[in-house]
């Protein structure tokens, strides 16, 4: 549980900041001071991933006239749109389809393991000499985003397996614009299995699962205004050419003014929430299905609700990620256990924002790496299948209620409307009021480079 106050000092404020966020070091929270929320704007993103690569028939895009080695276990249910049928499994959802974008028709996967795709509409190879692509929300810190602003533009909420979990990168911009990022094992449980700590292992330094800049310096210091200027000396000596300096000197420019106000750390303290809201946000028990080993409880659906939290203290994007879609065996008894959870809490963030009157603002996109093998495999699984993905959308003031493309009838390949990756990403730019035709970035050879590559923001939703 995180540490509440009622009229906290300054002192008291700053130790519960620190404390409450599983100990960070300073250089964690002079990173979020940096990383800042656009307060000329209400416009917000919540991303949520789920991780593993959700399957397109067992979701959103049903096949029940298929071969039951093709559709699988689950019935189909009606929505609210005329003929539209998900699986039975997303009930909550289906009863608010005219509030959702869903795409059957989502193509161009870079098959990866990864949330680089989903974070940026790029793979993580792309300009990899440069130091890769920046994720969105590390764009609208960099374009909107003010050291003035008392809460980080991005969050990174995202556990998963290593590489989603460190998928939110600033990239060519550097680590001034790095996401702010919470100890998420504190709240949720989603520890890494062994065969993930090996794969992080065996990558760069730059994959870490705790983010940090500089070590050693603790919540006692941080009150401590006169010392400031010689910690941060002491960490520009040892800093190298990566661009730590300039993020540092960003930093100092008002190095604990984000704890201050206390807006932000009472954001992450999910005690402060109305027992009501809570149970909202608190799906039934499980009866059935599989919990495996990394698939999270249903206590995960508590994550948007922290994403809502962050967004009404002034965070501008959020990443969030549900686990274990990598279903290559027991998909079946898997999904029982785990959609019901993502069905809650999709239809628990969205009618909770509606009633806030934040929809219209906050945009909001579920997808995943890529989507599933049509037919089940000896192990009653399904594999990867970059070739199709589900997706959905809401809110953002988008033309919603509707399905844009279609399969075919195995729901293996597209046959009408196909949406890329960067299509998506396009429109929840020009959601947040930025031309992602027109804005650009300078990399670190001083050229620019346009936000996206090919991307069209989908003229259905506007």
């Amino acid at each position: 549980m995180l540490v509440t106050f009622d009229t906290p000092s300054r002192r008291q404020v700053l130790t519960a900041g620190v404390l409450g966020l599983g100990g960070l070091t300073l250089a964690d929270l002079l990173r979020a001071e940096a990383a800042v929320g656009v307060h000329s704007s209400e416009k917000a993103f919540i991303a949520i991933h789920l991780d593993g690569g959700p399957p397109q028939l067992d979701t959103i895009d049903p096949k029940p006239d298929a071969p039951v080695e093709i559709r699988g276990e689950f019935g189909t249910i009606a929505t609210r749109l005329p003929g539209v049928r998900v699986c039975e499994l997303l009930p909550k959802v289906a009863s608010l389809a005219d509030r959702f974008a869903f795409v059957r028709s989502l193509v161009g996967s870079a098959g990866a393991h990864d949330a680089f795709q989903c974070q940026s509409g790029f793979a993580a190879k792309d300009l990899q000499s440069l130091g890769g692509r920046p994720a969105l929300g590390c764009v609208v810190a960099k374009l909107r985003g003010s050291p003035r602003d008392a809460a980080p533009s991005f969050v990174d909420l995202m556990q998963g397996r290593p590489l989603v979990r460190n998928s939110a990168r600033p990239g060519f911009l550097g680590p001034t614009y790095n996401a702010f990022r919470p100890d998420m094992e504190k709240m949720f449980a989603r520890p890494l299995e062994p065969g993930m700590v090996k794969e992080l292992a065996n990558r760069t330094p730059d994959h870490a699962i705790k983010l940090t800049l500089v070590d050693g310096v603790d919540a006692g210091r941080l009150g401590e205004r006169s010392r400031l200027a010689a910690e941060f000396d002491a960490a520009r000596r040892d800093l190298d050419a990566s661009g730590g300096m300039e993020a540092l000197d960003r930093f100092q420019e008002q190095a604990a003014s984000i704890l201050t106000s206390g807006r932000f750390a009472s954001a992450l303290d999910l005690s402060a929430e109305p027992a009501s809201s809570l149970a909202r946000y608190t799906p039934p028990p499980s009866t059935g299905g599989e919990q495996s080993t990394t698939s999270e409880d249903g206590n995960a659906a508590r994550k948007l609700l922290l994403a809502r939290r962050l967004v009404e203290a002034g965070v501008r994007c959020v990443s969030v990620s549900f686990s274990d879609f990598d279903t290559h065996s027991k998909n079946f008894p898997r999904m029982r256990h785990l959609l019901p959870t993502v069905d809650h809490a999709l239809h628990a963030l969205v009618t909770d924002l509606d009633e806030r009157g934040m929809l219209g603002n906050v945009t909001i996109v579920v997808w995943g790496e890529f989507g599933r093998t049509p037919k089940v495999n000896a192990s009653g699984g399904r594999d990867h299948w970059p070739q199709v993905g589900p997706a959905l959308l809401a809110g953002g003031g988008l033309k919603v209620g509707q399905v844009i493309g279609a399969t075919d009838r195995h729901a293996a390949n597209v046959v009408a409307r196909p949406v890329t990756y960067q299509d998506v990403f396009a429109t929840v730019y020009r959601a947040l009021g930025i031309d992602p035709e027109a804005a650009t970035l300078t990399d670190p050879n001083g050229r620019p480079q346009f936000l996206l590559d090919e991307g069209k923001a989908m003229r259905e939703l506007f």
